[in-house]
């Protein structure tokens, strides 16, 4: 028997012992903040099913640049909601875009700040699909795979020319990765990672973000193209290939029921992985919060531990700002 003389607890008797031996460490380093802009002026609206999430116009959107920096956070991760939708998200593509000049402006506001593009259609579609839908002779609709990379490719040349750090492909579709690292080497920006949204599961935890982003489809699902939350090996093999084709980071999206995924993912390959924090689990949050149930710092900081601690180097979440103030104020 070890015990008495094996006593785990004596690295626990204080502050400073636990702190000394603390496994993992988080930091504000360790958070990329999502952001949405819109078209209009004198924008800053709370998206009702996210407190304290707003979309920005361009003109409000400065202020809310200079406080993501003010909290010691490095990188953003921009969503764009266009003026204008059509079948094959034009906006998503023009030059001008919504998405371009956000980057434009905050790389000129912040240099320093990493700006990361999200990369998909589906909130530029007038149908809400992250691709090109065909509809066949028995008027049965679906998103045509290979159609779909043309426009994403043309996507994401137009975020890079725009100042884009990152490009972070979210469609899911096969070979997002390998057509748009060639379409990306062919233009110039071979120096431009790709941080692929490679492990994507059709979750009910997206709900509030289809009112942040207006990307909720108008028919159907997307579980023809979004992983079954059932699979795990599945998660593998995309990983697999899209490291294969060329990406620098892979994601996994969401994030807390699935931290299996996230430590497969660490164990398996040497790039960054990251988790996403995605909005129902950053709403749940606050809802409790908001109705005296729990103690929303205490609950967020443990969150995000746990997800660094299965294996994430880098965390999406909304908490990024309150969060980084939160360690700020520990230290």
């Amino acid at each position: 028997m070890s015990f008495p003389i094996v006593r785990n607890r004596r690295l626990r008797r204080s502050a400073g012992l636990r702190s000394l031996v603390r496994e993992t460490a988080l930091s504000a380093n360790d958070f990329i903040y999502p952001l949405f802009v819109t078209y209009g002026e004198n924008v800053k609206e709370e998206i009702p099913s996210m407190p304290g999430v707003y979309h920005f116009s361009m003109d409000r959107l400065e202020e809310e640049i200079r406080d993501v920096v003010a909290s010691g956070i490095q990188s953003v991760l921009m969503f764009g909601v266009p003026e204008h939708k059509d079948a094959v998200g034009t906006s998503a593509y023009d030059s001008n875009g919504i998405m371009q000049q956000a980057i434009r402006a905050i790389k000129g506001w912040a240099p320093e700040l990493v700006v990361i593009a999200d990369t998909c259609l589906c909130g530029f579609t007038d149908h809400g699909h992250c691709g090109v839908v065909h509809v066949d002779e028995h008027l049965c609709a679906t998103v045509d795979n290979d159609a779909s990379l043309e426009l994403l490719v043309r996507t994401a040349i137009s975020q890079a020319e725009a100042g884009a750090d990152i490009i972070a492909p979210s469609n899911m579709m096969d070979g997002f990765v390998h057509a748009i690292r060639g379409g990306l080497d062919e233009a110039g920006y071979s120096d431009i990672p790709i941080l692929s949204y490679s492990v994507k599961y059709a979750s009910a935890f997206y709900g509030p973000f289809r009112d942040a982003a207006h990307s909720a489809p108008q028919f159907g699902d997307r579980k023809t193209y979004q992983m079954d939350p059932a699979n795990v090996r599945e998660a593998l093999r995309e990983a697999e290939s899209d490291v294969a084709e060329g990406a620098d980071m892979l994601m996994v999206k969401p994030a807390l029921a699935y931290l299996d995924v996230v430590r497969l993912l660490k164990e398996n390959y040497d790039v960054p992985v990251v988790a996403y924090n995605v909005s129902a689990e950053y709403s749940m949050v606050k809802a409790a919060a908001a109705n005296g149930w729990i103690n929303e710092k205490a609950i967020v900081l443990e969150t995000l531990t746990g997800m660094k601690r299965a294996g994430a180097d880098i965390i999406i979440t909304y908490h990024a700002k309150n969060a980084a103030r939160w360690l700020k104020e520990e230290a």
